[in-house]
């Protein structure tokens, strides 16, 4: 009996049902988060800038990993502050301090990622400039 149990939740279904659950957390940051509106956006330029420059395979991987881990935290952030939103609803100073802190890891990675991808493309834009001059 135990067993049959296991195999459920290890099933087909449970895998599809878990799918959905998480596109819908993507749908609803998308749908409720600016941020997240604005990280996407930056991703397409970044991903049209990496095809036009033809940035080489570990460029790739650094912007590929830049864009994974800065989506990842945005999703992490907003269910930070729907967690504290659910907990309080009125002013609370510890609550802030968890939305503050949650917000701020974001943005710390934010410039992480700015400055790996000004790495990454500043050395592309001199050469073209160079190429038009």
């Amino acid at each position: 009996m135990q067993i049959d149990e296991r195999k459920k939740l290890r099933g087909i279904k449970r895998l599809k049902s878990s799918l959905k659950f998480a596109f819908d957390g993507l749908k609803y940051a998308y749908k409720n988060e600016q941020s997240m509106t604005v990280h996407i956006i930056i991703t397409i330029l970044v991903i049209m800038l990496g095809v036009i420059f033809k940035i080489n395979s570990l460029e790739w991987i650094a912007v590929v990993f830049c864009i994974g881990i800065m989506m990842c935290l945005e999703l992490v952030n907003t269910s930070i502050e729907a967690v504290v939103d659910l907990v309080t609803e009125k002013y609370n100073e510890k609550a802030k301090v968890a939305k503050d802190v949650a917000a701020a890891v974001s943005v710390m990675f934010s410039f992480t990622s700015i400055i790996i991808g000004l790495i990454v493309f500043i050395p592309k834009v001199i050469e073209f400039i160079r190429s038009i001059i």
